[in-house]
């Protein structure tokens, strides 16, 4: 009896050491996806100075990218998203100039490759950044947002640092990879391209999808996001749901006052009041697409 105690003793300490060698793999391995992004080609664009394009960058960080969601009104950072939970904290940046600001030392090719490949200046893989679809915006586009971004007052602001801990490394670094850290869905070679030339027609609303974020809570194929860890939830957006109860009046209306046809007020989760500022041709493309898509079935809940 004693021997097989014995034995069976050995063997749960041995499975513990296997255990415990793989998390410590699966840590280290984690760890260092976040700490070391892919070498990817950069695709400089071109900063203008003029007036203009900072009022057109002002625009898309205020009203269509939706910069002021996540980095503040002023672009000074501090929303917390995780503070110590699992090892991780993540706290937005400061983008200005400011003390604590990463622009005191961005270039233009910095913001370049933060932006639409996902990577910080210290070539270090960005968290909770929707780079994947910022990926697709055009060469213009990037460079008025960039030229926004240099031209705003510096705020002061030091925020919490990112931390990567144990077992986050595992659960982001694996499980939820691709989710928190966008590099990887990323076509790199393919960014730096035209916009189609504005106007209320499905091709630039289609383009607009990408850029304003609408894939990234209403999922990439727009039939909805319905499952609660999978980032912020959004209906299906294909003419099976919202586009195909409303018309191209109460869709407008909807977007610049939150309120549906029957009087009931959106979610504060849809951040209609920013995309309200949205001018007439841009919401006039995102309707022209949207109810031009294919009906889809919502998309399913994993497990259901």
């Amino acid at each position: 009896m004693k021997k097989v105690l014995k034995w069976i003793g050995i063997v749960l300490g041995a499975l513990v050491g296997l255990v415990l060698l793989a998390g410590i793999t699966l840590h280290l391995i984690g760890r260092s996806r976040f700490e070391n992004s892919p070498n990817v080609t950069l695709k400089p664009v071109a900063v203008p100075t003029d007036a203009e394009a900072i009022a057109r960058g002002q625009y898309l960080a205020r009203h269509v990218s939706l910069c002021t969601e996540c980095h503040a009104t002023q672009l000074q950072g501090g929303e917390v998203f995780i503070e110590g939970e699992m090892g991780v904290t993540l706290v937005t940046p400061n983008l200005t100039a400011g003390q604590g600001g990463v622009g005191r030392t961005y270039t233009d090719a910095d913001w370049e490759k933060a932006i639409r490949h996902g990577i910080g200046a210290d070539g270090r893989t960005l968290v909770i950044m929707p780079s994947a679809l910022y990926s697709h915006m055009s060469d213009e586009d990037l460079g008025a947002l960039i030229a926004y971004l240099k031209s705003v007052p510096p705020v002061d602001n030091e925020v919490k640092k990112r931390e990567i801990g144990f077992p986050g490394t595992i659960l982001f670094g694996f499980l939820a990879y691709d989710d928190v850290a966008q590099v990887g869905r990323i076509d790199h070679d393919a960014v730096g391209r035209s916009s189609p030339a504005v106007g209320p027609t499905a091709a630039y609303g289609e383009y607009l999808t990408y850029i304003a974020g609408c894939r990234e809570c209403h999922g990439r194929n727009l039939a909805g996001n319905f499952q609660e860890d999978a980032g912020p939830m959004g209906p299906n957006l294909t003419p099976t749901g919202l586009p195909g109860r409303l018309s191209q009046a109460d869709f407008i209306n909807l977007i610049q006052t939150g309120m549906r046809p029957d009087n009931t007020q959106l979610s504060e989760d849809m951040p209609w009041a920013s995309y309200s500022g949205m001018n007439p041709t841009e919401l006039e493309a995102l309707w022209a697409y949207l109810s031009s898509l294919e009906p889809l079935p919502d998309n399913p809940v994993p497990g259901s």
